[in-house]
């Protein structure tokens, strides 16, 4: 360290900023160790830190002004550059009273909306009572807001707040007509059951949130600490997770979730790492590795946390959870005496950032860790990531509300009309509020009644199928939606795939072995390993067998063999991780590497043990072989490569590895004729690719490296680009190519046909994932989402309006390409031209958007539905997924690896992609076409005696005096008419296989033909002419009795309601049949119960029997012959598939 200046640290009196961090054993620092200079630097540095250290004590009394001072907060940051966590010293004063004047005021401005905090260990109760309390709440209402909100949601329909108002109506003794029960019972029945659905939803809601904020964890104690307490080990209270505060140190053990954003003080560990399973925040089933800070692991055990006189100073929280910016700074050394120096400079400060953050709703893998609360509640990244959920209303149900105020509208016309006719005598105002009562069944509350058992029907008949078994229907209400889909919005980890790799291929330019072909590797490896241990000499001498092999330009096969294995070994991020029974799993943050290094396992080299400085493997011969980790670059979605430094420990040989993708590797390995074409042939099986090259160095080009790349990491400007501009200039170029690598990530089951049928059936696939750009693609071709030599065009790291609008205008121009795009460039194309963006990519045959956030996913789902006004559905399986779930028109989960919180969330359950095609081609396209033809049936029982009953009026001198009254009515809703009309629900037009085989049929559908304006106008029509029909018949063969009117009306009423229900049935059910005759017969009986009603004596004799016979004849027949008529000139579409 002896050519770095020491500067002298100059600072105001408030900032805590400004320090230089010092290389306390951080991961990346361990090679810089080298000594630390002359004796005159280290006495300038003690002078220094004395100094420093003075002015510390006497800061030591504003200790509880931490919470009120904002300009503490703001100036923590203050001197820190953001992108790569390191600080900048403060070398000229007039600088520093700049910048420390534009801070004073930036901190006035954001006093009251910065939410970044600093916080001491052992905060104040003050300074901990400001943060949300970690409480998770996912229920929709509580006591007070239940009520209001329900009959909210339900009152908002027109259709039920008629109802409301005609049933209040009917305790006004003028308006009174009929029984009160008949208008108010079927409206009760609906809110019943309504309320108590949500009422239980919410309270399993309640139940789930109960739990989680009752799972108890251990919080360190710093109040029984005491020096004689035992060695070591701090106190501990066991707390629930609700009661957990900012500034708390909790401790975690294996498979526990972390109940909120803690920065990782300690690990287990030795080497102060962990892993976590992030699932349920960003869909990714494999761990990922955290790092403690390492001042804090340092430390000789947990007690020595508390007397730790140190802050951690943390950015507002944000959704994002791959960025933190935050610092951890010692502001006295622990056990300092007061005539002490520190030997160290103080305050010493480290940067922290995700990699020291564990997320809330992660959960521990491995070992035991401390850490520190920094966010809770509402303001952890799962929470903010989360959105809450819409009552969903299916599009079906707004249709019929549409209707219904047509229909109101066609009431009051009538009203005003027949009052009118009679020149508005008497009290006109009564009279017509009476005759829109009595009209009030052209809108019939059974009609909700009947959609909703429908509803029923549908979601019973999904989950007792037994081809998609398991299959759960958690929102009843959208059964229909699934009949009317136009885009899929699809996760891909998890739900096209199963996220389980496999290498497949290997390929090494004269020979390529596939999957069938690897005991041909294993036997080249145990070659080239038994023929070193021939020579008795270990590892030394095949590695200078190597060598002179090399030099002579073409090497035999099982050294080649041997070399590409070693350094696929070798060249990861895995770390072996061995389970309470024995068995070994292997961890990475990427899958990829984890299928490698079982593959190498596979053919007989197996990795054994690995730390950040060490990696051993055991070969095949069962010797083991041990390398000392000098440097890791680890793989970013900038540089698409990784690559690694070993040292062999035996032979002392300095090795850099790197393995990539091939559109960077290629520039960086020597020249070679097959790379390229053979990459472009493994992308076109759907394999995922990497190139392995390799470089040896010596031990003065090694020591060259390290010097020039110290030198660059201590930069304070760009440093990142000077790191990234050595290891290129000294390391990457010409790299011997040892081989090419293809993983496959298996696909669920039926996966390809799944997609196909639903393109076939016109419904739009977008494939929404957090993955890399170059895995989603081979997705996109392996899953046939991209047809074959389908054009796909790739837009990633767009950064200006310019580039934005080039690139949509290509695609303007190219419609029939395949889209693939990263979230950034997504962000900046919905910022800048949202509506172009939306209205371009909706006309593309597929659409892939990488690097998706939750957030954006839960976007693009709105804003198809938003721009488009189609139905869009989205699927997945992840915790990641539940936003844009719940953003859809209809949410499918799917219950897989990464856990129920999907499915959970979601409107239906299933367990396997390939179920969407029976959900969506079968049951979601019966359940629109029958609600629509039952709800325009109950529609017409209505209009049709409402038409009956305004002829009745017009004829009897336009009095509002009621046709039917009583039981008649009663029993027209629901005895006489309701099981005929209902078995409508179990109609269907082609079957199951034609369905599935022809997908086209659903494509019909989404055009909203079953139920329009114009249908319901021809069922308006038919009820018109119905109705008068069988009224004016009546009149013309008039009975002297009013009674005789009523029971050949009635009659025939009912029987040409049945006969419509027959002429509607495409396929006959038993039930049908069934219905058909019972309802007949219960009418047939009770007229002998009813002699209010009907006279016995006439309705017996010959007399009724052939009126009432002409009357159906007449009101049924035409419409019969127009419907068979109409059978043979237009036949539908599923009747030429019969």
């Amino acid at each position: 360290m002896s050519e770095i200046p020491l500067n002298t640290f100059g600072r105001s009196r408030k900032s805590k900023a400004g320090y230089t961090p010092l290389h306390n054993g951080e991961p990346g620092d361990r090679d810089h160790d080298h000594d630390h200079g002359n004796g005159s630097n280290m006495r300038v540095g003690i002078r220094a830190a004395a100094a420093s250290s003075s002015s510390v004590n006497r800061k030591g009394k504003r200790r509880e002004r931490y919470a009120d001072e904002p300009d503490e907060e703001e100036t923590l940051l203050g001197d820190a550059s953001q992108d790569d966590g390191g600080f900048r010293y403060d070398e000229q004063g007039d600088q520093r009273r700049e910048s420390s004047s534009q801070r004073s005021i930036l901190s006035r401005k954001s006093r009251s909306s910065d939410k970044s905090r600093t916080i001491p260990f052992r905060p104040p109760e003050k300074l901990q009572s400001k943060y949300p309390p970690n409480t998770v709440r996912n229920q929709k209402y509580n006591v007070f807001t239940f009520l209001p909100l329900v009959f909210y949601e339900q009152f908002k329909f027109f259709f039920n707040l008629y109802f409301l108002l005609v049933a209040l109506s009917q305790f006004i003794p003028a308006l009174k007509i009929g029984f009160i029960v008949t208008y108010i019972a079927p409206l009760a029945f609906v809110l019943t059951v309504t309320m108590g659905k949500e009422a239980y939803d919410d309270y399993k809601r309640n139940l789930r949130d109960r739990e989680a904020n009752s799972q108890k964890y251990l919080v360190l104690d710093p109040t029984e600490y005491s020096e004689s307490s035992p060695e070591g080990i701090p106190h501990t209270r066991s707390v629930p997770s609700s009661s957990l505060r900012v500034g708390d140190l909790v401790l975690l053990e294996k498979n526990q979730r972390v109940p909120a954003d803690l920065v990782l003080l300690r690990t287990s560990d030795s080497s102060g790492t962990c892993f976590i399973r992030t699932d349920q925040l960003d869909g990714e089933t494999d761990w990922k590795l955290r790092v403690a800070v390492p001042a804090c692991q340092k430390l000789s055990n947990d007690r020595e946390l508390f007397t730790l006189d140190a802050e951690i100073y943390a950015d507002a929280p944000i959704k994002d959870i791959h960025t933190f910016i935050g610092t951890f700074t010692i502001n006295r050394p622990p056990a300092l005496l007061e005539d002490d120096v520190p030997m160290v400079q103080v305050p010493t400060v480290e940067p922290l950032t995700a990699e020291n953050m564990l997320w809330s709703n992660t959960v521990l893998a491995a070992g035991s860790v401390i850490g520190f609360v920094t966010y809770t509640g509402a303001e952890t990244r799962a929470v903010m990531n989360t959105s809450h959920p819409e009552t969903k209303v299916g599009l079906l149900d707004i249709e019929i509300n549409r209707l219904a105020k047509i229909l109101c509208a066609v009431t009051f016309a009538l009203s005003v009309v027949l009052v009118a006719l009679n020149g508005f005598r008497g009290p006109w105002y009564i009279y017509i509020l009476r005759f829109l009562i009595l009209f009030s069944s052209i809108i019939p509350i059974s009609l909700r009644v009947n959609l909703d058992m429908g509803k029923t029907v549908y979601a019973q008949n999904i989950m007792t199928d037994n081809e998609i078994p398991d299959t759960i229907v958690r929102t009843s209400t959208l059964p229909e939606e699934l009949g009317r889909i136009e885009y899929l919005l699809s996760d891909k980890t998890g739900t096209l795939t199963k996220n389980e790799m496999e290498m497949k291929k290997l390929h090494m330019g004269t020979v390529s072995y596939g999957y069938d072909s690897m005991d041909e590797v294993a036997h080249q490896l145990a070659m080239a390993f038994g023929s070193s241990n021939e020579h008795g000499h270990g590892r030394q001498n095949s590695l200078q067998t190597g060598v002179q092999l090399a030099t002579r330009g073409r090497r035999d096969m099982s050294s080649r063999v041997h070399d590409v294995v070693l350094s696929l070994a070798l060249c990861h991020n895995v770390t072996p991780v061995t389970n309470d029974d024995g068995t070994v799993t292997y961890q990475a943050s990427s899958p990829d590497e984890v299928a490698i290094v079982k593959w190498t396992e596979s053919v007989g080299l197996r990795l054994t043990f690995r730390d950040r400085t060490r990696i051993e493997l055991q070969t095949p011969t069962g010797s083991r072989m041990s390398f000392d980790v000098l440097d890791i670059f680890p793989f970013t979605s900038e540089s698409k490569r990784m690559g690694i430094v070993v040292r062999d420990a035996q032979s002392g040989e300095v090795t850099f590895l790197q393995k990539g993708a091939d559109v960077v590797m290629t520039k960086i390995v020597q020249r070679n004729d097959w790379l390229e074409e053979e990459c472009a042939n493994m992308a076109r099986e759907g394999l995922r690719t990497l190139v392995m090259a390799r470089r040896r160095l010596s031990e003065q080009a090694y020591a060259h490296f390290k010097e020039q790349h110290h030198l660059a990491s201590i930069k304070l400007e760009g440093r990142n680009e000077a790191m990234a501009t050595v290891v290129a200039e000294l390391l990457e170029h010409d790299l011997e190519l040892l081989g090419l690598t293809g993983v496959e990530d298996k696909l669920q089951d039926e996966v390809k046909s799944t997609l196909e049928l639903l393109r076939n059936a016109g419904i739009k696939i977008w494939m929404l994932t957090g993955d890399k750009i170059e895995t989603a693609t081979c997705i996109a071709i392996s899953t046939k989402l991209v047809a074959r030599n389908q054009y796909i065009h790739q837009v990633a790291k767009l950064k200006t309006s310019e580039e934005v609008r080039d690139q949509l205008e290509f695609l303007q121009n190219k419609l029939d390409c395949c889209l693939v795009i990263d979230g950034e460039s997504l962000q900046l194309c919905l910022n800048m031209f949202k509506n172009e963006f939306i209205e371009i990519a909706t006309k593309l045959s597929a659409v892939v958007a990488c690097r998706c956030s939750p957030t954006q996913k839960a976007d693009v789902a709105r804003l198809i539905r938003k721009f488009t006004k189609k139905r869009v559905c989205c699927i997945g399986d992840g915790g990641n997924d539940v936003s844009m779930i719940q953003a859809a028109d209809v949410g499918v989960g799917i219950v897989g690896k990464e856990g129920k919180q999907a499915s959970l969330a979601a409107d239906f359950s299933v367990t396997q992609f390939s179920y969407l095609t029976k959900l969506l081609l079968w049951h979601g396209r019966n359940s629109y076409r029958r609600s629509a033809k039952l709800a325009q049936f109950v529609i017409h029982r209505g209009l049709i005696i409402s038409v009956m009953q305004a002829v009745f009026s017009s004829i009897f001198y336009f009095a509002p005096i009621a046709l039917y009254q009583g039981w008649l009515m009663v029993g027209y809703a629901t005895a006489y008419t309701m099981a005929p009309v209902f078995s409508l629900v179990l109609d269907r037009d082609v079957n199951e296989d034609l369905a599935l085989l022809y997908p086209e049929l659903y494509k019909e559908l989404t055009k909203g033909r079953v139920l329009s304006y114009k249908t319901f106008f021809i069922w308006l029509m038919i009820s018109v002419y119905q109705g008068a029909a069988i009224m004016i018949m009546c009149l013309v063969l008039f009975e002297t009795e009013f009674l005789n009117i009523v029971s050949i009306s009635f009659t025939a009423l009912i029987l040409n309601e049945l006969i419509m229900v027959a002429l509607e049935i495409t396929t006959w059910h038993i039930y049908m049949v069934v219905s058909e005759i019972a309802t007949l017969a219960i009418y047939a009986v009770s007229m002998a119960f009813l002699p209010e009603y009907f006279d016995l004596s006439f309705v017996l004799s010959s007399r009724f029997a052939w009126k009432v016979a002409v009357i159906v004849a007449i009101s049924t027949f035409p419409l019969y012959i127009i419907k068979f008529i109409r059978s043979r000139v237009a036949p539908a579409a599923s009747s030429k598939l019969l």
